[in-house]
């Protein structure tokens, strides 16, 4: 196993499940880091490593979101390794990316949070793509909420903030919601 694959699997052993879900997701996350040597890329169509953004204000009662064409919800920022094990920098990539801020800075350098993520298969830039998993490591991001925004129209059609009491107004995703993003809005 190559010295970046050791360090995911690394990060991964010593995460700290804070709940029955993550203890689940994180055993299998293990085995499946262990038998799969192409799970940084899309290559690997049944799952592969993704890292996702819970970007705060610094009064942490706001949170960066964006409108996601696939999912038709307001969801958190994130993306896919694409070969890239160090998912800290591939979630501060895609949210500066997804959302058009220029400025964002880790709360820690370790995830917040774990989730095997199930994906519906859909149409990405015209071609069919299966349902599979996104074995996903969460980031806790600080952000100035005065930095402008952009919408990428190729993945979302709206960029905000929005605050933190009134997420699921927002959120029309009901695992995303009650399982990963209520569990992160307690870090808070």
């Amino acid at each position: 196993m190559a010295a970046d694959m050791k360090n995911l699997k690394h990060i991964v052993e010593n995460y700290r499940p804070t709940c029955e879900q993550e203890t689940c997701d994180r055993k299998i996350m293990l085995q499946f880091l262990t038998a799969n040597a192409d799970c940084l890329t899309r290559d690997n169509q049944i799952a592969h490593f993704t890292a996702s953004s819970w970007i705060v204000n610094r009064g942490r009662d706001k949170v960066l979101m964006a409108y996601h064409n696939i999912y038709d919800s307001w969801a958190w920022t994130g993306g896919h390794a694409d070969g890239e094990a160090d998912l800290l920098q591939v979630a501060i990539r895609e949210a500066c990316e997804e959302t058009g801020i220029t400025s964002v800075r880790p709360v820690k350098d370790r995830p917040c949070s774990l989730e095997i993520i199930t994906v519906d298969g859909h149409i990405k830039r015209g071609s069919y793509v299966a349902s599979h998993l996104h074995m996903n490591l969460t980031y806790l991001l600080e952000a100035d909420e005065g930095q402008d925004l952009f919408v990428k129209a190729d993945e979302n059609s709206g960029v905000r903030w929005i605050p933190c009491d009134e997420l699921d107004k927002y959120v029309s995703e009901p695992w995303m919601m009650t399982r990963v993003y209520e569990k992160l809005l307690k870090l808070l």
